[in-house]
């Protein structure tokens, strides 16, 4: 099992030295393919070349020294009052002259469950426990939908690397990149996506407007409001195209496109779904297979997140 937090386990790490070290590809080409950071793919590879496949194997995220730890004095008689009364961390903490957080890090730390889940009477667990992420989802279509740009690397004629194999004369390079501008629904998870020259103002507050009718021409008919990052273009280029729609642009937090995740996850779907999924031998060959892509993503394609189609969302009848 790989640790918690990676992206990657042991498995993906050697695709990942596999394509950088043994095909000759660019690390950031390979970071984007396999949905990891620069950083972390050189930090991959810097390790592998250092200490070979053992470098590939989780390393224990617990420091070194810890001298500010808890002793173990403190941390017994923590576990001893909470056995005892079954109370929380704040109050134990002020038995006991300790920090809440520093009591609630304990218990943590020793598997204490939470009183939540517990007999009042006995301290015995009798619920089930089930953590998971905060996730919000839109009451009705088109009250929220999340707008987004994706670049990818264009395809010569004939084929790139993926149709021929690497060899020294690298197929494709310096010929540029498509932008793949997305919208979709946070309700419903209706979706629309083009193929753009580039990723620039006018560009963007276009392609917002032809994707509010095709979503209109599916059903709906009005967007509130509109989220985006911070980008130059979003945050100072489709303002117009935004007061057309009657909508409020809202923005995400800086450095925090988890807040866009819907249209990220769909960034993810197009490239293993669309761009990806079957090898190409012209750029034109990948463009035409996107607006059928879409339609089926819309209408046939079960969303594991709505356990349904987008377009039933839309319209449920």
């Amino acid at each position: 099992m790989s640790h918690v937090n990676a992206r990657l386990n042991v498995r993906g790490r050697l695709l990942l030295i596999e394509r950088v070290l043994g095909d000759g590809r660019p690390v950031s080409h390979v970071a984007s393919e396999l949905g990891v950071s620069r950083q972390c793919a050189h930090r991959w590879v810097k390790r592998f070349q250092l200490e070979g496949l053992n470098g590939l194997a989780d390393r224990s995220s617990r420091p070194r020294h810890s001298p500010r730890k808890t002793s173990v004095e403190v941390e017994a008689r923590v576990l001893e009052l909470r056995r005892h009364t079954r109370v929380g961390p704040a109050r134990l903490g002020q038995e006991l002259g300790i920090p809440t957080r520093t009591v609630g890090a304990i218990l943590a730390r020793n598997g204490v469950p939470r009183l939540s889940e517990c007999d009042p009477l006995t301290g015995v667990v009798i619920r089930a426990s089930r953590h998971t992420a905060t996730r919000y989802e839109r009451e009705r279509p088109g009250e929220l939908v999340h707008m987004d740009v994706k670049k990818l690397g264009r395809i010569p004629d004939g084929g790139g690397w993926k149709a021929h194999g690497r060899s020294e004369d690298v197929r494709g390079r310096g010929i540029g990149f498509d932008y793949v501008h997305s919208l979709i629904d946070d309700h419903s998870r209706f979706a629309y996506s083009e193929i753009l020259p580039d990723e620039k103002g006018p560009s963007c507050a276009a392609f917002l407007l032809r994707a509010a009718d095709y979503f209109a021409a599916h059903g709906i008919t009005r967007i509130e409001q509109v989220m985006t990052d911070n980008a130059f273009a979003y945050r100072y280029s489709i303002r117009d195209a935004v007061t057309q729609l009657h909508a409020k642009q809202i923005f995400i937090r800086p450095h925090c496109p988890w807040q866009n995740g819907k249209v990220e996850r769909l960034n993810r779907t197009l490239q293993t779904e669309w761009a990806y999924r079957q090898i190409f031998t012209s750029n034109t060959e990948r463009a035409e297979a996107l607006a059928p892509w879409i339609e089926n993503y819309n209408t046939q394609r079960i969303h594991s997140a709505i356990g349904t189609t987008p377009i039933k969302r839309v319209s449920p009848t």
